[in-house]
């Protein structure tokens, strides 16, 4: 929503482009090979701009910075440094749905949700946690670590200092590790206020298993220039992490670009200040609109470029996943709009869906109101089974231009559990991988 200001200090600071002839200077030395670890001068930057994002409560040393290419590839690189194949993670649910790829495609790995309730916000409790370590010592998995995002994605929720630090416990307790996503920390527009966990354990000892990822995509609106971080406690783990993140690095040109304006302090508070206040206000818009359709959004959201949407009143006849894969099946080729089901989130209870609202014109998204004014609006009846299987969910490969792509092979019919093709059975295991590959790119 803020990228104006984005291309104004652009603007503003030609030479920060080796491409413009007040930066082509630069163009011989950033062609050339830079250290591996990063320029000095970005990871100084990552580090100011993720002091900022956390309010100025806690320090980032940039020795600790590891880079790579996105915040995919720093969770994966993570999973690489900290488990084997066949360990396991504990995720909070409901999750981002690209953690099932991130984590377990090519590490091994596995992920083991710990089921939230909407009862308190979809909280992670201490009790949650404590279940589904005894789940994996029953089903004799080693766990690792305890994955968890804050802000929540898909929830639009942040954590309390007093959950953090019996995580922290928890997880120093259980001798594993405790990695902490932070991706959306600088899109938070209401209180109460981002805690950061580097807040929680800055005056602390015995902090060596605990991790931190983020990123540019979010805050900054920048998924295409590929830059993630690893922060870690752990002199070892940034010792491997480098070493692994050789295989996706961040471009020098990009690192190059975006350095100056990461250290421009000026700049940076009054972008983030402003990115707030605009999430803030089309968030407020976007609630109202759902509100005058007797629609409801979990409560306490305050950040993020999405909301955790309550549609349980329009399953029918049951709430199971059958079913809100049917009301999801009618939104996406009926309406026309692309959401989230919360079955792809592991949410343990039926009909929630994720709906973004950051990444569209204002027009877009009062069109968008329309349709669910007019389809979805408490006035509406539940949907028919019928009128949800009038589009069977098809495979679209390759992707069709101008038009909403599907993450679900031809010829393909869903069910609950798995997916029954012509050619081939696939289990639900392979069917989270392929939804993970196929589905588009959202925040």
């Amino acid at each position: 929503l803020a990228f104006d200001l984005l291309e104004k200090w652009l603007k503003e600071h030609p030479e920060s482009s080796i491409c413009t002839p007040e930066g082509i200077s630069s163009f011989k030395e950033i062609a050339n090979y830079e250290d591996y670890h990063g320029l000095p001068a970005f990871r100084e930057g990552i580090a100011l701009f993720m002091e900022e994002v956390g309010g100025r409560k806690a320090k980032f040393e940039k020795e600790r910075i590891v880079l790579t290419a996105g915040a995919t590839a720093a969770r994966e690189v993570l999973t690489f440094c900290l488990a084997d194949p066949g360990e396991a993670f504990l995720v909070p649910s409901p999750y981002y749905p690209g953690f099932d790829r991130d984590l377990r495609w090519r590490t091994g790995a596995e992920v083991i949700p710990v089921e939230c309730k909407s009862w308190n916000n979809f909280k992670v409790t201490l009790s949650a946690l404590e279940e589904a370590y005894r789940e994996a010592e029953n089903r004799k998995i080693r766990v690792k670590g305890v994955l968890i995002t804050n802000p929540s994605n898909p929830l639009g929720t942040t954590m309390d200092s007093q959950t953090l630090r019996e995580l922290v416990c928890f997880t120093r307790e259980k001798k594993i590790h405790l990695i902490c996503d932070e991706i959306y920390a600088g899109s938070v527009f209401s209180g109460p206020r981002f805690v950061s966990v580097a807040e929680i354990v800055a005056k602390e000892e015995n902090v060596e298993h605990v991790h931190i990822i983020y990123s540019l995509s979010k805050d900054m609106g920048l998924p295409g220039f590929r830059v993630g971080v690893i922060y870690s406690y752990n002199d070892a783990v940034v010792t491997a992490a480098r070493r692994m993140s050789s295989f996706s690095m961040v471009s020098s040109q990009t690192q190059h670009m975006l350095g100056g304006m990461l250290r421009d302090r000026t700049f940076v508070r009054k972008y983030i200040e402003e990115n707030k206040s605009r999430l803030r206000e089309r968030q407020r818009e976007f609630v109202h609109g759902l509100s005058k359709a007797g629609i409801e959004v979990l409560a306490g959201s305050n950040a993020g470029l999405f909301c955790w949407v309550d549609l349980r009143h329009l399953l029918h006849p049951q709430k199971t996943a059958e079913t809100e894969l049917r009301l999801w099946n009618f939104i996406v080729k009926e309406i026309g709009l692309n959401v989230s089901p919360g079955l792809s989130c592991h949410c343990g209870e039926s009909g929630w869906f994720r709906f973004c609202f950051a990444n569209m014109t204002v027009a877009t998204m009062q069109e968008c109101l329309n349709r669910i004014y007019k389809h979805l609006g408490r006035n509406s009846q539940p949907i028919a089974e019928e009128a949800a299987s009038r589009s069977p969910i098809t495979f679209c490969t390759p992707r069709p231009k101008n038009k909403l792509f599907l993450s679900i092979d031809r010829g393909a019919q869903l069910t609950s559990r798995s997916f029954n093709c012509t050619e081939a059975q696939l289990t639900s295991r392979r069917l989270n991988m392929m939804n993970c590959m196929e589905s588009p790119r959202t925040p």
